[in-house]
Parts: structure tokens; C-alpha cells; sequence
């Protein structure tokens, strides 16, 4: 039996810990990864990142823990687990002596879909990736997004539920990002489950669900974006009235004495701690209707992933 995790869940990690000799890489990690969502791993080099992908993908075993991908044991039955998984790494994988139809239909070869099946497979692809125009063209001629969405289509071949994209947009200039970006929200949408390591903290913010943040072989931090920036002090909420007696009144209200509250009479503005929370909003609307004071616009701020990053990682 190799069945392990919930229903709802596509990944299932507890207490996986992996070392290299001396060096303890991965020490008690937990994930737990819903289906048809993506979640991103983030952490600095050395983090741990890659090492977790590569034991999810049966690349390496790991040395304590339970993990199982799809509801198989990663351990236990690896062969059903690669049979459900595609990987990208951080560096593309085509074969630069053949074209990128060749390419497709050797992965199909490989996943043992028959001549017509999977020579209609790797047209599909093609077409879905932006890349029959130039299928029969030696990748010589491939820009580095190109060949990117050519890596991704290839790991697509096997019709995988679950894809581990190991920072699959380095090097990427922002148009070829944001491209692959709209490739895979895409597959979400069709129903896969993608966990995604990267360094581009814009990338976790624009794609995932939920974000893990990985130091030192553990997690310190999850959640979604919003939560996580709420984690980081620095966040604060800006009123601006239309008059200085509404100004004057609601510093009044909140004690323009407090620390973190500020006042601005040219601008006529109120700026107040706050972690853009529904709770911290209501709160200052409920004070400012108490004092008869009306804001003429409210705009919150909070924190970036980067202060998150940056606050919750030792950068090793």
C-alpha cells in the first residue's frame, strides 16, 4: 500500500531531514501542498531548496522523514510517483543536436506513447508553447526563453499531475518570465499541482498560493503572501483628510504623541501602524467615525516579500 496523504493533498513532507557528510541540509522540514495549487519554496543559497526537490522527485533518498507525492510513498514506490511527476531544473535539459520536434517526440519515445501518439503529443505542445514555427529549426537559433518553454513542454510529455520547477526562470530577461509565468498558471488552472523553487521573490508573490520560506534546513515562515508580510513590522496606514480640522481631530483620536503615528499638516495627512488587516482597518475607521472625522483616502502599506525575505533568512 503506498497510499499516505489526504485526498487534497499532492505533496505530503514530515520531518524530512537529509545531510552531506557533516552538514545537516534539510533538518525536520514539513510541507504539505494542496492539489492544483502552487506553492514556492524560497530561501537563500544553501537553503536547502533544491535538495527537497530532488528527494520529492526520487532523485536522491533522504535520511529520515515521510514524504509521499500524488499519495505515494516517494520511499516505498518510486516508480509510481515518476509516473506522475514532471521535474524542470534550473538548467534546461534539451539536447542541442536535435530540433525541438525531435526533442518532444524522444520524451515520448521515452514514456513509450507510440509513434502517431506521441508524435501528435509533441504537436500539441508545440502549438500550446508558442513554438510550432520554428519546431524544425536547429535550437542554435533559440533565444533563452525559448529554449526554457521547450524544457517545460518536454517535462509535460508524460501528462504529469504534480511538476517540481526548480528556479525555472534564471536568467530570464521579464518578458520570457512573465511568459513562462502565464504557462503556468495555465497548468494550474488545468488541474496541476506545481511546487516552485526560485529566488525571484516578484516570482512567489505574482504565482504561488502559499509560499514556504526555507533557512538553515528548516522552514521558519508559511503562508500566503499577504500573511507572511504581515509577519514584518513596518507596515502602516495612511489617512488623508480634505481639511486640517478633520486632520486635527483624528491625531486627537489616535494620539499623534504615540510612537508610530505621524502627522503631515501640509499634506494633511495621518500615517498609523497597521498590518492591513480587516481587523486593523475597522478598528480606524470606527475611531474615526467616533470623532466625527472623515478620511478623503486611505491607503495601506505593508511590507514586501523581500523585507520578509531579508528579516526571516540568515543569508548564508
Amino acid at each position: 500500500m503506498t497510499t499516505t496523504t489526504a485526498p487534497d493533498l499532492a505533496i505530503s513532507v514530515s520531518g524530512l531531514r537529509k545531510s552531506f557528510g557533516d552538514k545537516a541540509v534539510l533538518d525536520g522540514v514539513d510541507l504539505a501542498v494542496q492539489n492544483g495549487t502552487v506553492f514556492a519554496l524560497l530561501g537563500p543559497n544553501g537553503a536547502g531548496k533544491t535538495t527537497t526537490v530532488r528527494i520529492l522527485s526520487t532523485l536522491i533518498a533522504s535520511d529520515g522523514g515521510r514524504v509521499a507525492v500524488a499519495g505515494h510513498d516517494v520511499a516505498v514506490a518510486p516508480d509510481e510517483v515518476r509516473a506522475v511527476i514532471g521535474v524542470t531544473g534550473q538548467f534546461s535539459a534539451v539536447d542541442n543536436l536535435l530540433t525541438a520536434r525531435e526533442n518532444l517526440i524522444l520524451m515520448a519515445d521515452l514514456y513509450r506513447l507510440g509513434r502517431r501518439a506521441g508524435r501528435t503529443r509533441a504537436g500539441e505542445l508545440l502549438d500550446r508553447f508558442g513554438l510550432a514555427d520554428v519546431a524544425d529549426e536547429p535550437l542554435s537559433t533559440y533565444s533563452g526563453g525559448m529554449r526554457r518553454r521547450l524544457d517545460l513542454a518536454m517535462t509535460l510529455v508524460g501528462g504529469p499531475s504534480v511538476i517540481f520547477l526548480d528556479e525555472p526562470t534564471t536568467g530570464l530577461d521579464p518578458r520570457s518570465r512573465r511568459e513562462l509565468w502565464r504557462i503556468v498558471r495555465e497548468l494550474v488552472a488545468d488541474g496541476v499541482t506545481v511546487l516552485l523553487t526560485t529566488q525571484y521573490l516578484e516570482e512567489a508573490d505574482q504565482l504561488a498560493d502559499r509560499i514556504a520560506v526555507l533557512d538553515g534546513g528548516r522552514i521558519v515562515a508559511e503562508g500566503t503572501a499577504a500573511e507572511l508580510k504581515r509577519l514584518i513590522p513596518g507596515g502602516h496606514i495612511t489617512l488623508r483628510f480634505a481639511d486640517p480640522s478633520g486632520l486635527s481631530a483624528a491625531a486627537a483620536a489616535f494620539g499623534a504623541s504615540q510612537r508610530g503615528v505621524t502627522t503631515d499638516e501640509d499634506a494633511l495627512t495621518l500615517q498609523l501602524p497597521g498590518d492591513g488587516g480587516v481587523g486593523s482597518l475597522r478598528d480606524v475607521l470606527d475611531r474615526l467615525d467616533a470623532v466625527g472625522a472623515r478620511a478623503e483616502e486611505i491607503s495601506v502599506h505593508t511590507p514586501d516579500l523581500d523585507d520578509v525575505f531579508l528579516a526571516l533568512t540568515t543569508g548564508r
